[in-house]
């Protein structure tokens, strides 16, 4: 109503406008992906990684850290936890902007349909980052800000459904309930 049209006026009149969040696309080829089994959270030797491996392993393909461990390397020496299997092609979708938690939900029941069709994938993950400066971290939390300002979910679903929620606050912040 009327209170809509005064907020409306608003915005146009200091020129605020929403922003669509950005989306990028990437195809990662021949990837060493960790092995995983979803049954075993701490891995077992010559098995399977442990959820801590993975998340790890996550943050350098997000980052493009090359895993290959060269010694002439200055950035990194890191590489893929063992075990581990070559994947020919995995992609990676990036979502950059402020996403509602429906939306999250929606991605995260479109991706469990995945498995729906014969697939060749054994597991798939969906990370959520929340901004650094954001005003609140989990539920109405007032979020701590230090250094890092970190806050995010992470979710690793398996092809029989199961699935590991791994999730990472700041030092100021609490744990999520």
């Amino acid at each position: 109503g009327a209170e809509g049209s005064t907020l409306k006026s608003y915005f146009s009149k200091n020129q605020i406008k929403a922003l669509k969040p950005k989306i990028t696309f990437s195809t990662l080829k021949d990837l060493q992906c960790p092995v995983l089994q979803s049954n075993e959270l701490q891995g077992k030797p010559e098995e399977s990684c442990s959820t801590e491996e993975l998340f790890e392993w996550l943050g350098a393909v997000s980052n493009q850290v090359s895993l290959d461990n060269k010694s002439s390397s200055f950035l990194s020496t890191y590489c893929c936890p063992q075990p581990n299997t070559v994947v020919e092609k995995a992609f990676l979708c990036t979502i950059t902007g402020f996403i509602i938690p429906e939306k999250i939900i929606q991605l995260l029941e479109q991706l469990c349909c995945y498995f729906g069709e014969p697939k060749l994938a054994y597991w798939l993950t969906l990370t959520v980052h929340g901004f650094a400066d954001s005003p609140v971290s989990w539920r109405e939390s007032e979020h701590g800000f230090h250094k890092g300002g970190e806050n995010l979910y992470n979710f690793v679903i398996f092809r029989n459904l199961d699935y590991w929620l791994q999730m990472s606050v700041g030092t100021n912040d609490d744990c999520p309930p």
